[in-house]
C-alpha cells in the first residue's frame, strides 16, 4: 500500500503542477521522449507522467532524477536561496538595545592630569592641538580620535640624554 502524503495547499499545489509543466517543456525541447526519460532516470513512464502533471507523491528524488537527465540539476540550488522570510524572522530576533547595553556604551570620563608645578617642562613642539582643547573635544563629542589622545600625553625623555 502506496504512503499518504500530507494535502498540500492548493497555491503550493499550483506550484508544483506549473513545475511539473516546466520539466515537460525542456523534455519537449530538448527533443527526448518519455519513455527515453523514465528509462535514464530510473522509473517508469507512469512516474514521468505523474511527475510532469505535478503529483505530490512523486518523491523529491524522482524530480532531481528527470531533472539530471535533463541537464538542469543545478536549478536545486536556487530553491530556498534568497528566503526573505527567513530573514526577516531571523532580524526580527536579534537582541534590541536595552539601558544597560546604551550604558555601557558611554564614553568613558578621562582623568584629569594633574600639573606638578615643581616639574620641569619640557619644550615640545606640537603640531596638534594643546591636551586643554583636546578635553573639550572629548567632552563634546563622546569619543575622541587618536590624535586627539595623543595630545592628553607628556613625551619621554630622550634616550640619549640618560645615557649621558
Amino acid at each position: 500500500m502506496a504512503k499518504k502524503t500530507a494535502p498540500l495547499l492548493p497555491i503550493t499545489d499550483e506550484l508544483l503542477r506549473q513545475f511539473g509543466d516546466r520539466l515537460h517543456l525542456a523534455r519537449l525541447r530538448r527533443r527526448l521522449s518519455a519513455k527515453q526519460v523514465a528509462e535514464r532516470a530510473g522509473m517508469s513512464p507512469m512516474t514521468l507522467r505523474s511527475l510532469e502533471r505535478g503529483g505530490s507523491g512523486v518523491t523529491m528524488g524522482a524530480y532531481l532524477s528527470v531533472m539530471q537527465v535533463l541537464g538542469i540539476e543545478r536549478d536545486l540550488n536556487l530553491l530556498g536561496k534568497a528566503d526573505p522570510v527567513g530573514r526577516e524572522l531571523q532580524d526580527a530576533q536579534m537582541p534590541t538595545r536595552t539601558k544597560a547595553t546604551q550604558a555601557a556604551m558611554l564614553p568613558v570620563q578621562l582623568p584629569e592630569v594633574v600639573d606638578r608645578p615643581n616639574a620641569p617642562r619640557k619644550a615640545v613642539k606640537r603640531s596638534r592641538k594643546p591636551s586643554e582643547d583636546a578635553r573639550d573635544w572629548i567632552k563634546k563629542g563622546g569619543f575622541a580620535s587618536a590624535d586627539a589622545l595623543a595630545g592628553l600625553i607628556e613625551p619621554l625623555a630622550s634616550p640619549r640624554k640618560k645615557a649621558r
